[in-house]
C-alpha cells in the first residue's frame, strides 16, 4: 500500500513537470512559429524575430532537460537564462512596428512565461519568483508602450486581457500542479507513518506472545521442579540445584528485557541461548546494552558466527554480553568450550569486523567487534 501511495506521489512530479514542457512546446511551436512565419513581411526586423525564436528554443530545451531530470538549477544559471527569456521578449518587440506591439505577430511577451514555469519549477522560492518574472514581462510590455505612444484606452485593454490571460494561465499551472504534488507526498508521509506504526505494533505483538511462550516454558520446568520437590526430591541435589539456578536465570532474563522492537541480531542471540538453555547450559546474559544500529546483513553474519560457535558448543555454563553504541557494536561469549579452534591473532573480515579469541584453563572467550568506518 505505501509502494504504490508513493509511486502515484512520484507519478504526480513526473507528470505535471512533462505537462509544463509539453504546454511550452505546442505553444512556441504551434502559435510563435506559425505568427513568425505568416507574418514575416509585417515585421519591421524579420531576421531578429527568427533569431528571438531560436533563443527561446533553446533556453526552453535547456530548462525541459533540467526540469524533466529534477535537478534544481544553480541561482547564477537559472539567472542567466531567466535574462536570456527576457531579452527575446525584447527582442520580438524591437523587430515589430510600433503599430503591431499589441498585433498577433507581437508573440513574446505573452509566451516568454511559459519558460519562466519551467526555469523556476523546482525552485525553493519558485512562486515568489515566477510572480517577479511574470510581472518583469508584463512591465516590459507596459514601458514599451509607453515609449511608442500606444497608450490609448483600446490599446491599455488589450494589454490587461493578456496579461491577466497568459499570468493566470502560467501562474495557475505551477501553483496548482505544485499544490498536486504536495498533496500526494503528504500523502506518501502519512502512508509511511501508518506503515511504520503497524510494523511496529506487530513487532511489539510478536514478542509480547515470545514472552508469553517463554514465561509458559519456565512456568512448566518451575512446575515440574515443585511437583519433585514435594514428592520428596533432595533440595541438596546437585542436579535439582543446577535446574533452579538455570530456572532462575531465565526468568531473571525475561524481566530485565526492555526493547519493544526486536532486532535481527538479538533475536538470532536469543534464538541459540534458548537451544543452549535446553541443553541444560547455564546462561548468564545482562542486559543488552545501547540501541543497536542498522547492521548490514554481512556485518550481523560476521558478529555472530563465532560467538554463536562458542555459545553451541558450551558443555555447561556461558556468558553472553552485547553492547552497543550509533557507531560500534560488540557481541562477547564466554564458554566452557574446548572444541572451538582459538587464533592467536585477532582475525578481521571482509566486513570490517574484528574477532578475537582468548583461552584460559576450560574457558574460551570470544568478541567480534564491528565499528563503523
Amino acid at each position: 500500500m505505501t509502494g504504490d501511495i508513493e509511486q502515484v506521489a512520484r507519478r504526480y512530479a513526473r507528470y505535471t513537470a512533462i505537462g509544463a514542457v509539453v504546454i511550452a512546446g505546442v505553444w512556441h511551436v504551434g502559435y510563435d512559429l506559425t505568427v513568425t512565419v505568416t507574418g514575416w513581411h509585417d515585421f519591421r526586423w524579420p531576421v531578429l524575430a527568427a533569431v528571438a525564436w531560436v533563443v527561446y528554443t533553446a533556453v526552453g530545451a535547456v530548462a525541459a532537460v533540467a526540469l524533466l531530470r529534477g535537478a534544481e538549477p544553480s541561482t547564477a544559471g537559472t539567472g542567466l537564462l531567466v535574462a536570456a527569456t527576457l531579452a527575446v521578449d525584447v527582442a520580438v518587440m524591437l523587430a515589430c512596428h510600433p503599430r503591431d506591439l499589441l498585433g498577433t505577430i507581437d508573440w513574446g511577451w505573452g509566451s516568454v512565461g511559459w519558460v519562466g514555469v519551467m526555469l523556476l519549477w523546482n525552485r525553493p522560492r519558485r512562486r515568489a519568483e515566477l510572480i517577479a518574472f511574470l510581472a518583469a514581462n508584463a512591465g516590459l510590455m507596459l514601458a514599451a508602450m509607453a515609449v511608442t505612444g500606444t497608450f490609448d484606452r483600446v490599446s491599455v485593454a488589450k494589454y490587461l486581457v493578456v496579461v491577466a490571460g497568459s499570468i493566470t494561465l502560467q501562474l495557475g499551472y505551477s501553483v496548482g500542479c505544485h499544490a498536486l504534488r504536495a498533496s500526494a507526498e503528504d500523502a506518501a508521509l502519512l502512508a509511511r507513518r501508518l506503515a511504520a506504526d503497524d510494523a511496529w505494533r506487530m513487532s511489539a505483538q510478536r514478542i509480547h506472545a515470545d514472552r508469553l511462550r517463554r514465561y509458559a516454558a519456565i512456568r512448566d520446568v518451575a512446575e515440574d521442579l515443585l511437583e519433585r520437590l514435594a514428592d520428596g526430591a533432595d533440595p541438596g541435589d546437585a542436579r535439582v540445584r543446577e535446574e533452579c539456578t538455570a530456572g532462575a536465570l531465565r526468568l531473571r532474563r525475561l524481566i530485565t528485557e526492555r526493547e519493544d522492537v526486536p532486532d535481527a541480531l538479538v533475536t538470532a542471540l536469543r534464538e541459540r541461548i534458548d537451544a543452549a538453555e535446553r541443553r541444560k547450559v547455564l546462561v548468564t546474559v545482562p542486559p543488552f546494552g545501547g540501541t543497536l544500529p542498522d547492521l548490514a546483513d554481512r556485518v550481523r553474519e560476521d558478529l555472530l558466527r563465532v560467538p554463536l560457535q562458542a555459545l553451541d558448543g558450551a558443555r555447561s555454563r556461558a556468558r553472553v554480553t552485547v553492547s552497543a553504541m550509533s557507531t560500534m557494536v560488540s557481541v562477547a561469549v564466554v564458554a566452557d568450550n574446548d572444541d572451538l579452534p582459538v587464533s592467536p591473532a585477532p582475525v578481521r573480515e571482509a566486513s570490517g569486523v574484528v574477532i578475537t579469541y582468548q583461552r584460559q584453563g576450560g574457558e574460551v572467550w570470544v568478541n567480534s567487534i564491528w565499528q563503523a568506518p
